[in-house]
């Protein structure tokens, strides 16, 4: 494990008594010659990442064995509902539960498929869930990214950013496999008119007629509290962090307007990727402009935590056992897809572990 502090400034937060003492530090667990997508660690210290599509990678899903990876799960399976067997297209989302399953948002873009979400048990290595996300909860433009899970209330909150004015939430009953689309054009889900500029350049992606265009991307991080009772949200392009209650998220006698005056902006943010929280309510992201990783305190603040060249796109966080707070690097505005069709991404790319300010929960 090697220690970014040796080339990169860290800064302190002079009001947290964990980094009073100078040693804060983010640290690298691994080097990847592949992208990660997303991380999730599971309460026995298994560390799995989904692998980023815009990399075209050979295995969506991948388990960190000590210095090696091995595709996740590790032999072929199928439903046991179907004659078809399951496979995963284009897995971003991971997380997994106290229970020991892995969840997986597959999107199915890059084969055009029905995007779905996939619960593997750990324990028993078996598929333990399969819930299809079909039109109209995903529109034909959708692009399922990421979810937060709440086993107290046995549902998922998925985050759509989708064709950008029709970003919504889908609130998905784990036990039922019912899906519903919610606060759709809401101005909580929707990007702001805000560039993402890093060192120096804005993302871009080729048009149709290989035009280049700045995309502004909706709804995309999103996590919830440890109390299973907020849920934190935002545009990927937004300078706002938003939350409304989950319990108002699952009740289906709210109307459209009754939900909508239910969320409440809750701080301010940078434009950023995948989102974590602690049971202090302190909520961890990546500020992909800045080359940095970032927090928003319960104080509704956002401060800086470290900053570095190569925290280059930190794009995902997850809590394990004993504390400990994993994130991974991607590099993603350097993929040929986000940087004007021009592949200038290039490893190493990066699985680290960061030192949080409280303890959270493992797989969130």
């Amino acid at each position: 494990m090697s220690r970014l502090t040796k080339s990169c400034a860290v800064l302190l937060l002079a009001a947290s008594a964990a980094f009073a003492d100078g040693n804060s530090h983010v640290d690298v667990v691994a080097e990847f010659d592949t992208g990660p997508g997303n991380v999730t660690a599971t309460a026995s210290g298994r560390i799995i990442m989904s692998q980023h599509q815009f990399y075209q990678p050979q295995y969506s899903v991948l388990e960190y064995k000590g210095q090696t990876l091995a595709p996740f799960p590790n032999r072929e399976w199928s439903a046991t509902d179907s004659t078809a067997a399951v496979k995963l297209d284009s897995v971003l989302g991971i997380r997994s539960d106290a229970n020991g399953i892995v969840w997986m948002l597959d999107n199915g873009m890059r084969s055009g498929v029905t995007p779905k979400l996939v619960g593997w048990n750990t324990k028993t290595d078996k598929l333990q869930r399969l819930i299809y996300l079909a039109t109209p909860v995903a529109p034909k433009d959708a692009f399922v990214n990421d979810f937060a899970l709440d086993t107290a209330h046995n549902h998922a909150f998925i985050s759509d950013p989708a064709g950008g004015t029709n970003a919504g939430l889908i609130v998905v009953n784990l036990y039922t496999g019912a899906a519903r689309r919610v606060l759709e054009g809401h101005a909580s889900v929707l990007p702001e008119n805000v560039d993402l500029v890093i060192d120096g350049q804005a993302i871009q992606v080729k048009g149709a007629s290989g035009e280049l265009l700045k995309p502004h991307i909706g709804v995309n991080p999103i996590t919830e509290d440890l109390n299973n009772e907020w849920v934190y949200y935002g545009p990927m392009h937004g300078l706002s962090l938003y939350r409304i209650k989950a319990a108002d998220l699952i009740d289906e006698t709210l109307t459209a307007e009754e939900l909508a005056s239910r969320v409440q902006h809750y701080s301010d943010k940078p434009i950023s990727d995948g989102i974590s929280i602690d049971k202090n309510n302190n909520i961890y992201l990546g500020d992909l402009a800045n080359n940095a990783i970032g927090v928003i305190g319960a104080d509704r603040h956002y401060r800086q935590l470290a900053q570095c060249p190569k925290l280059s796109w930190v794009d995902s966080f997850s809590f394990g056992p004993e504390g400990r707070l994993y994130a991974v690097v991607n590099r993603l505005h350097r993929s040929a897809t986000l940087n004007g069709g021009d592949a200038k991404s290039r490893p190493p790319y990066y699985l680290l572990q960061v030192q949080a300010l409280a303890a959270g929960l493992p797989g969130r």
